[in-house]
């Protein structure tokens, strides 16, 4: 499954972006993924839990794809 993620602000971390997309349960869950090493970030396993994502990056989990646009939040009146 290919999924498009809207987000207002960058960076990210990765555990935080596994965890709000409802790949792993909880942050420490979302942690104990990155650390045995099945994610992928643009192509490459990434161990960093805390690793900052930006624009473009393809995270991948499974069979889910992640991929990163940046949007502007809507402005406050």
């Amino acid at each position: 499954m290919e999924k498009e993620v809207e987000i207002t602000r960058e960076p990210i971390e990765l555990y935080k972006l596994i965890k709000f997309e409802g790949l792993a349960p909880s942050g420490g869950a979302a942690k104990s993924l990155i650390a045995e090493g099945q994610v992928t970030l643009n192509g490459v396993v990434e161990t960093q839990k805390r690793k900052k994502l930006v624009s473009g990056d393809c995270i991948e989990l499974g069979e889910t794809t992640l991929k990163l646009r940046l949007v502007q939040a809507p402005a406050s009146s």
